[in-house]
């Protein structure tokens, strides 16, 4: 089975400014035909989805919460633009439907409930309903001060994590984005029995901004009066126990199979991007590079920064800092990187001056001291001999020489250490968990 992908001629060129900017909403410009779906609050999807509020939104959907007015309970609605493809829910009914159907990673994948076609002013957009979850976890990050979770919470995350990336691989499917941003953290059981406005008493009534033309002009039909910033349903890092942090492994529209379809570039943040997408493209991506952003999400989730700092951050940045992490890039990409010398003299050692962190200063820095000051338990010696034997198994440069997402369920810290907190907790989950190593 292969899947549709159609480009976007709305995004093939950037669009002029034509409306007063509105910060943490949906580019504007983009409520023109074939672009976004013009929704308000109140309104009545299919007959049937009554929209609360707004979870979010990205190039090619915005995402409603939405009360089913047939079971009562809410859920997510993602309204694509009306030039957007089907990809991501077809991946999605293909997964779902896949066996063996007791595979635990398949636990982590969202069903779809639901799916239909809004016709509207702008087009015809494709829509499906899926669980309402909590937040990401970058979200849950960006929410505390601290940007860490608790030990045992950080072990059941990467756990649920690699067997949900295992259970797509061994449906011969690369995710293609996998980074902090689309790892959902589920809802509590009982936020179904919340009013309407027993929900905007809890999280805030929904708040909106006018849309305004710069040239004074009326709004086009096309165009909705106001736009709603999103809802935060999430909490801090830190408060999260691991009973209730449950995960659903998110945003499949870059997701590809290897077997039908060849995939050249990747679209994951720069700061997670596997180095063969830059150094080899034309060999083409597959598994590995989802083992590449995977390490990288586990990184995070045990402690506080990126592996790879982004900030300001060129694609040379990028590649002197997996280096100055890793050891030498392979000598055909040495060849082919021409910034090289603003980073590294003939012999490989770094320029004089500047700043070079060891791969055990990263841990430091970025999950032991987090941790400690966080009143967190550390790695002890051993547990962290094995997450960073793990992970530097998955960060080989050469592609072929990473693990794959079957061989990390095998490592000794997943387990010795990730296992048991995650069977504490999610125990149902984890019933028939042996028989897939």
């Amino acid at each position: 089975m292969a899947f549709k992908n159609v480009s976007s001629s709305a995004d093939s060129a950037p669009l002029p400014f034509e409306y007063v900017p509105v910060e943490e909403v949906e580019r504007l410009e983009k409520y023109q035909p074939g672009g976004y779906h013009p929704i308000m609050i109140g309104d009545i999807l299919q007959s049937r989805y009554r929209v609360a509020h707004k979870l979010g939104y990205g190039t090619y959907s915005t995402t409603w919460l939405c009360q089913d007015c047939q079971s009562g309970k809410y859920v997510a609605v993602k309204v694509g633009t009306a030039e957007s493809s089907a990809r991501e829910v077809d991946v999605l009914d293909y997964l779902n439907h896949s066996s063996p159907l007791d595979h635990p990673g398949r636990a982590m994948i969202p069903s779809v409930q639901d799916r239909f076609v809004l016709r509207g002013p702008n087009g015809n957009h494709s829509c499906y309903v899926t669980a309402l979850a909590r937040c990401s976890i970058s979200g849950a990050k960006d929410g505390s001060y601290r940007r860490i979770f608790q030990a045992k919470t950080a072990r059941s995350l990467v756990m649920q994590l690699v067997l949900a990336v295992d259970y797509i691989h061994s449906k011969g499917v690369v995710h293609g984005d996998l980074h902090v941003g689309n790892i959902l953290l589920r809802l509590p059981t009982d936020f179904d029995q919340l009013s309407i406005e027993q929900l905007y008493e809890r999280y805030g009534p929904p708040v909106s901004e006018p849309v305004v033309r710069l040239d004074g002009q009326p709004l086009q039909p096309n165009v909705p009066s106001s736009v709603v910033l999103p809802i935060w349903l999430g909490k801090a890092s830190e408060e999260f126990t691991s009973s209730e942090s449950r995960v659903l492994l998110s945003d499949f529209g870059e997701a590809y199979r290897p077997s039908t379809e060849h995939r050249y570039s990747s679209h994951a943040p720069l700061s997670f991007m596997p180095p063969e997408a830059r150094f080899e493209p034309e060999l083409g991506l597959s598994f590995p590079a989802d083992i590449w952003t995977l390490a990288c999400s586990i990184w995070v989730i045990l402690g506080q920064r990126p592996l790879f700092e982004d900030i300001l951050a060129t694609p040379d940045d990028i590649t002197a800092e997996q280096v100055d992490t890793l050891g030498q890039l392979p000598l055909r990409w040495q060849k082919n990187w021409e910034a090289r010398h603003e980073y590294f003299d003939e012999s490989g050692k770094p320029n004089q001056g500047r700043q070079v962190r060891s791969w055990d200063e990263r841990i430091e820095k970025h999950i032991q001291l987090p941790r400690q000051k966080a009143a967190i338990p550390a790695f002890d010696a051993e547990e962290k001999a094995a997450v960073m034997n793990m992970l530097r198994s998955m960060l080989s440069f050469e592609p072929e020489k990473r693990l794959t997402a079957h061989d990390v369920l095998k490592c000794e810290w997943m387990g010795k250490w990730a296992l048991p907190d995650y069977e504490e907790c999610h125990f149902s989950d984890s019933v028939g968990y042996e028989k897939y190593l």
